[in-house]
Formats: C-alpha cells, structure tokens, sequence
C-alpha cells in the first residue's frame, strides 16, 4: 500500500469567532486545550497508521485555517483553490494558495463568482467526481472541474443545513461503496447515489450529528469520530477496521476528522484496500 500524504494545520487559533453554520455558538465557545489534545489525537491516529503528514504554520484570526479540507482540491500536481461563500473563511484563501505553490503544485482557479469549498464538497468515489452544492458550493463550480479534469461529475443538493458540506454526510470507502446519511440528501440525489454507488452503509441521525460520515479512510481503516457504535459494527461487517477519536471540540464549528485533513496525494488517489 502506498503511503498517504495529507495535510493539517495546528489549531492554535482554532475557536468559535464566529457563527456561519448551525453548530457553531459563540456563547458556548470551545476549549483550546481540549482542542489541542484532540486534534494532536487524530495526527498521532493517522501517523500510526501509516500516513504522512505535512503541516501548515496556523495564523491569528483565522480559526478555521485548521479544516484543511477547504482549501480546495487536490487533483495529481493540480490545486483548484476554493472560493469561500463566507467572508469569514474568504482571508484562509492567500495561505493555503501560498503554502500549495510552496510545495510544487500548480494553483488554479475556478471562474469568478462561482463558491467552491474544496474536498469539503467534492469527493471522488472510484473515478466520478460526487459533489454537494446549495449550501456552500455552486453546482456550475463541480460542472467546471468535470470539464477540465474530464470525469463525470454528479451534483448532488444537499437540503439539511446541518450537513452543509458533502463530506459531513458522504465518505467514499472504495469504488462502489460508501458511508452517508440519507437524510442530507434530497430524493433525487437518494436515487443518485444508490443508482452509482452499489454498497451503501447508511447511518442513523443520531451518529450522523456526531459527524460519523466525516472520516478519514486509510486503507480498510477507518478514522471517526468516537460515538459511532452502529456504524462501526456495520464497517466491520464490510471488512473495516474503526478508530475511534474525540473530536468534539471540532464539532462545535461544524467539523471532524475529515474536515482537519486534506488528501495531498488528491481524493481521487486514496488508496481503496490494503
């Protein structure tokens, strides 16, 4: 197998500044040691593992610079940088543009006015390229990348603002087969995904909240938060292995163990089996 390359920022900055989507509350706030712990947890999870981990320098007043899967998508050499929908998140942008054309990759750009948010709503399953729109991303955004990356794209709304990002309701396992939460999806992206993707491992609503979906696949292993019981005994049953991480600090900005990684060697390179 093939070592994964990902990168994660520190959250040295992380905190609930700001509130842009259903979980974040600035009253309740986050603790930074807590923080700190868990995501030190996941780094360690994934380097037992056998991953590679590249790290960005944290910045103030940026404390979502840590969910490194919006920066924007990682395809060979190539990085589509995002267009955040929120001015919020729109500063994170210069940094990880720099940090990617510091490390040799090609930075590109979608057309002007089109929101795009990355890995964060753009996952790769087997070569079709799965992408959530209404909430943060453009439909025309994943409609582009089809075309100049020449693979199927399959849009698909997301209709619970809770699940604002494709990769808080969807993780790809391998070609074919895949985790997600029935209830982000509108019928017609149901129908969409049960026609493409033969193997489908629902979850239930309450693990969905504890942002089951939102796991880092590595191999047969898989990442996830630490509360998914049902959906561990149902990945096990499909031949995986769970590793269980508290990540809940990062769930009061709407985050998990997939928001806090971006795949280097590009979603469509992860490596399916061991």
């Amino acid at each position: 197998m093939t070592t994964p390359h990902i990168l994660m920022c520190p959250p040295d900055h992380y905190g609930i500044e700001y509130e842009i989507n259903p979980w974040m509350s600035r009253t309740r706030g986050a603790s930074p040691d807590h923080a700190r712990q868990q995501w030190r947890n996941l780094h360690d999870t994934l380097v037992q593992l056998g991953v590679q981990i590249e790290l960005m320098t944290p910045q103030p007043g940026l404390p979502d610079l840590v969910f490194t899967a919006n920066a924007g998508l990682v395809f060979g050499n190539r990085f589509f940088s995002s267009q955040f929908t929120h001015p919020e998140r729109q500063c994170e942008t210069p940094h990880f543009d720099a940090w990617f054309a510091a490390h040799g990759f090609t930075v590109e750009y979608l057309p002007e006015g089109v929101y795009f948010e990355g890995a964060g709503d753009a996952l790769f399953c087997g070569p079709t390229l799965y992408a959530g729109y209404r909430i943060r991303s453009h439909a025309a955004g994943h409609i582009h990348l089809g075309n100049v990356l020449q693979r199927m794209v399959l849009p698909l709304e997301l209709v619970d603002k809770r699940f604002y990002h494709l990769d808080t309701c969807f993780c790809p396992l391998a070609p074919g087969q895949a985790i997600y939460f029935p209830g982000a999806f509108d019928n017609y992206g149901r129908t969409v995904l049960e026609k493409h993707i033969p193997h489908l491992i629902p979850v239930i609503e309450s693990e969905a909240e504890r942002f089951a979906c939102n796991a880092v696949v590595v191999g047969k292993k898989v990442v996830i938060n630490a509360g998914s019981d049902r959906l561990a005994a149902d990945l096990h049953a499909a031949g995986y292995e769970c590793h269980f991480v508290k990540l809940d600090e990062f769930i009061k900005a709407g985050g998990s163990a997939k928001c806090l990684t971006l795949r280097l060697d590009g979603e469509d390179a992860a490596v399916w089996g061991d």
